[in-house]
């Protein structure tokens, strides 16, 4: 008896195995990940739980911790607007979320600025992504319509519902694969005094 009191003591303190590490993301070949020409101080998203912010899903760091997520609020819409430093071609999008939670109909819109959940229906998007459960946890980007964002200086990206149709969409890595356009970064130019 006393053994099989130790044997049950034993299997209830035992540490579950690590969950196994996430694949790798499969960059598309001739693109880069394009975190590091987007303009932060622009960045929006409406209706996202602010305990639980667009940083988390889209700043290089956070958005590889399992821990932290992008998350709706009051239901499970998001509309984020994301600008860039220079004029980008987008090629590709990596959306992982939770099977259960993770966005499903994802609608983008290339240099659409001041769009609210009022009026994105009045614009056709230029793509729509429907995400299965797949792409959530496959480390892998959805292609886009390429010849729609050649020319991209913002991206609107419309997340209409989810998986499971509950009130909270929740998103875990938001990664956008592309090249830039050779152009000048306003940002760099430096104004010229007079004297």
């Amino acid at each position: 008896m006393a053994a099989a009191n130790t044997a049950a003591a034993g299997a209830a303190t035992a540490t579950p195995a690590p969950a196994a590490p996430a694949a790798p993301v499969q960059v598309p070949r001739g693109q880069v990940d394009l975190v590091d020409f987007i303009d932060w101080t622009g960045v929006e998203c409406l209706n996202q739980d602010s305990s639980h912010s667009i940083v988390n899903a889209l700043k290089q760091t956070f958005r590889d911790d399992e821990g932290l997520h992008l998350a709706s609020d009051s239901d499970e819409q998001l509309l984020i607007y994301i600008p860039f430093m220079q004029v980008v071609k987008l090629h590709s999008a990596l959306f992982k979320g939770p099977e259960e939670d993770g966005p499903k109909t994802v609608k983008l819109f290339s240099n659409k600025e001041h769009m609210g959940f009022s009026n994105v229906n009045d614009y056709p998007p230029s793509d729509t992504l429907d995400l299965s459960t797949d792409h959530l946890v496959e480390n892998k980007p959805a292609t886009l319509k390429y010849v729609k964002f050649q020319n991209v200086r913002s991206l609107t990206i419309f997340i209409e519902d989810n998986q499971s149709g509950s009130d909270v969409t929740k998103i875990h890595k938001i990664a956008l694969y592309g090249t830039t356009v050779d152009t000048t970064n306003m940002k760099d130019l430096k104004k010229i005094e007079e004297h």
